[in-house]
């Protein structure tokens, strides 16, 4: 205990969201970065994470910062310069949906986190993620309930993964019209789900939602990974190699030019 590491932090208060940083800064853990995500549960579209490095002023313009689910559209736009302007460094990843697919939500969103981090210009002294502890970061970090609404730094990365998303969900709602992405952003609204199950699914839904699967006529998660492992072991019964072979013959899957039908 004689060497002084971790140092102790000693929690005072401080303006806004800042409290944290600022012992962590004082502790000569700094400087800290923030890292969230958005688009953890659609059921389409990308996972969008974002790192954030905020210069230890706390700037006026930046008062404004709050948990981004929190801020009104238009605020959490007016807000987005400010922060790439004013930020020390920030990142944003954008994992696709066939990614999440193909290693599942929770590992795409640490891996997210891993890539955001990794790819700041600026190397951090410390991590503060919002929720859950990510493992195999470079430099000490820690997991912070509600840290939008608790860290200036990951409620700046909140409103850059939040913003970044918005915008492509618009911009794939004029690419593949019928959906509604520029409204519900891909989220499980009866509206979206209405349009799914007309339309069927399109490219960028997530074929390991339940929902998705259903529209598109496929079989359930855990039977698919019952029926994978017979067919390594050998035992899968003819009509099921079948269905396999003929890449699921039951499926309806949308081509994306038909979705203004």
């Amino acid at each position: 205990m004689g060497n002084g590491w971790p140092p102790r932090v000693v929690m005072r208060r401080a303006g806004g969201l800042r409290t944290l940083e600022a012992a962590l800064i004082r502790s000569g853990l700094g400087p800290v970065a923030g890292v969230d995500e958005a688009g953890r549960g659609p059921c389409a579209g990308p996972l969008v994470v974002a790192a954030c490095l905020l210069a230890p002023k706390a700037y006026d313009k930046l008062a404004g910062l709050d948990d981004s689910k929190k801020l009104t559209e238009a605020t959490r736009e007016e807000l987005y310069p400010v922060i790439t302007r004013l930020a020390l460094a920030y990142e944003v990843v954008v994992v696709p949906a066939w990614e999440i697919d193909s290693i599942g939500i929770h590992v795409a969103n640490i891996e997210g986190m891993r890539r955001a981090v990794a790819g700041l210009g600026r190397p951090p002294g410390y991590v503060l993620t919002d929720g859950f502890r990510v493992p195999g970061l470079p430099v000490p970090s820690l997991p912070v309930i509600g840290g939008d609404a608790t860290a200036a730094c990951i409620a700046a990365a909140s409103i850059l993964a939040k913003v970044t998303r918005d915008r492509m969900m618009v911009d794939l709602d004029e690419r593949m019209p019928g959906y509604g992405f520029a409204v519900h952003k891909g989220y499980n609204t009866p509206e979206h789900i209405a349009a799914l199950n007309r339309l069927g699914p399109c490219s960028e839904h997530r074929r390991s939602w339940r929902n998705v699967r259903e529209a598109a006529g496929l079989r359930p998660v855990a039977a698919a990974a019952v029926d994978a492992d017979a067919v390594l072991g050998g035992g899968l019964d003819e009509a099921l190699s079948e269905e396999f072979q003929n890449g699921r013959t039951g499926s309806r899957v949308a081509t994306d030019a038909a979705h203004a039908r």
